[in-house]
């Protein structure tokens, strides 16, 4: 009569685990599908966002066209989430270099649909933001999950291994010079 009660206890407590595993692992890829979603979103912004500036400046073709091809690179359905987050970054650094140098036509600033774009623009990169914090936190909460003692038991039997945070690069984290900004 004890062994079948710790056997059930065994069975109830391996059930609550596995499935806390399970819901753990479909918040993580519920969190990213959500980057997905928002970067879907800042790709459908961004033929808009240059055909406006195309129509106010000459600015140089090398970086529009660097648009647009990162554009359609993202959007092409064949990437690694690795490969997706990299492009992302990639693309971000291009786009903020855009809206800089936008800064040297007043036209531009003053018409109603770029600022919208622009507006638009930043509450994209707010969203996306957020759902990087987002899928951080669901990461953080599977790696603790699957790392520590009952789950890791379950875990390893699982197979399931640790996910990798979305990190900043290193370039990202410089202090940005105001000075070297005006000065180009």
């Amino acid at each position: 009569m004890i062994i079948v009660i710790i056997l059930v206890v065994f069975i109830f407590f391996g059930v609550l685990i596995y499935n806390s595993l399970i819901g753990k692992r479909n918040q993580v890829t519920n969190a990213f599908s959500a980057i997905d979603v928002m970067l879907k979103k800042r790709f459908d912004l961004i033929p808009n966002l240059v055909e406006v500036v195309k129509q106010y400046t000459n600015y140089e073709q090398s970086t529009l066209t660097k648009i647009v091809e990162l554009r359609a690179k993202a959007t092409s359905g064949s990437l690694t989430d690795a490969e997706k987050a990299s492009l992302d970054t990639e693309l971000s650094t291009t786009v903020k270099g855009l809206m800089v140098t936008v800064e040297n036509y007043p036209d531009l600033k003053a018409n109603t649909n770029f600022l919208n774009l622009q507006s638009t623009w930043t509450e994209s990169e707010e969203q996306i933001a957020a759902a990087r914090r987002t899928y951080n936190s669901a990461v953080t909460d599977y790696n603790n999950a699957i790392m520590m003692f009952p789950g890791n038991m379950f875990a390893g039997m699982l197979n399931y291994s640790k996910i990798d945070v979305l990190e900043t690069p290193a370039e990202e984290r410089k202090n940005i010079s105001a000075k070297e900004l005006f000065n180009n």
